[in-house]
């Protein structure tokens, strides 16, 4: 993963595979999401103590922030295998059946990204989650014959990003559902000590609080972050990841005090210097960047706008005043992008002070 993709949220195969040495096995090791986590414990208990699988269970929210480990500590919890699976890998009806049949009683399923499953797929999920049934066509036409195959009963953990394209019928089927928050930096320094010690990271309370504070609320970038910062530490210092080691290393991979990277503040460079603060479209600002429209929109703007970075307008998008403090720059008098008069220019302080 390049220096660019330090702060983002996704994880490629490699990263995957190294998360699950980190991640936790139990709800009581699982850092954050208390009222999640208080509800999913439970649930739990009330399914255990009927011997029964617990009910089907939806988790939305941004990529990073533990939806899959749910899932996983679901599994532990119930004493139950888990097999894992994603909405793209399923194209047809005949793959989900496949899975299906092959599931033993009590056995939990997880589909990540379960917006994305195919249509015909979803619908045949329908009666699956209900009456553990499951109807297979044979043929076409006048001569179609549909034959019932049941299922063992199973838990079915959906995970999304975009809970807004699930279906109605499909939402409505899930007896538990969950929204997952960004963390705070108290939360997310909890998560690194825990890292560290699975990683034998010595790790100082001032030096996981900066790299939590850059972290932009997501354990899976605290993480990767603090897999770079341990490299320095032992590269050109002692090993200790101290207050000013941490900074040292964040500064030679470009994640700023706010967790903003090199895109980051291209996009904010370019709408204070280039655009007088906005308001600019979309597609100018990434050729003014030399980036593609979607990577600006998916992979930058989502943290810009939370941060109170960036805004949308209906005439484009505008720098707001703390981005123009951010980068160093005075403040213009109209600072919503609604003139186009270039902003008076201070001299940028260093994005990587101490004190900044």
């Amino acid at each position: 993963m390049g220096e660019d993709g330090l702060v983002t949220a996704a994880a490629s195969a490699e990263e995957r595979a190294f998360e699950a040495g980190l991640r936790p096995r139990t709800l009581a090791e699982f850092v954050g999401q208390r009222k999640v986590r208080e509800q999913l414990s439970i649930m739990l208990a009330g399914a255990r103590g009927r011997g029964r699988p617990p009910d089907h269970v939806l988790l939305s929210g941004p990529p990073g922030l533990g939806k899959t480990s749910l899932a996983m500590i679901i599994a532990q919890e119930m004493a139950v295998p888990l097999r894992l699976t994603s909405g793209p890998a399923i194209e047809r009806a005949g793959d989900l059946v496949a899975v299906l049949t092959a599931l033993a009683p009590g056995e939990v399923l997880f589909i990540d990204e379960i917006h994305r499953i195919a249509r015909p797929a979803e619908e045949l999920l329908y009666s699956a989650m209900e009456d553990f049934r499951v109807d297979v066509v044979l043929g076409k036409g006048p001569g179609a014959t549909a034959i019932p195959l049941d299922v063992a009963p199973f838990t079915l953990v959906g995970a999304t990003t975009r809970a807004g394209l699930l279906t109605g019928p499909l939402r409505d089927r899930f007896g538990f559902t969950a929204h997952l928050d960004f963390y705070d930096p108290d939360e997310l320094t909890a998560v690194l000590a825990r890292s560290a010690r699975l990683l034998g990271v010595e790790l100082t309370p001032p030096g996981a609080a900066e790299v939590a504070g850059r972290s932009r609320g997501t354990p899976r970038i605290a993480n990767r972050l603090l897999r770079r910062v341990r490299d320095y530490a032992e590269v050109r210092a002692d090993g200790v990841v101290t207050l000013e080691v941490a900074q040292a290393a964040l500064r030679v991979y470009d994640v700023d005090p706010l967790g903003l990277d090199r895109l980051d503040r291209a996009v904010l460079t370019a709408l204070v210097k280039r655009f007088g603060g906005g308001p600019v479209g979309l597609t100018t600002l990434a050729v003014a960047v030399g980036e593609e429209p979607d990577t600006v929109e998916d992979v930058s703007e989502p943290f810009l706008l939370r941060a109170g970075l960036l805004a949308r307008t209906p005439r484009g998008r505008v720098a707001t005043p703390a981005a123009f403090t951010h980068l160093g720059y005075d403040v213009p008098a109209d600072s919503l992008g609604r003139s186009q008069a270039a902003p008076t220019v201070a001299v940028p302080t260093a994005l990587f002070d101490d004190e900044t």
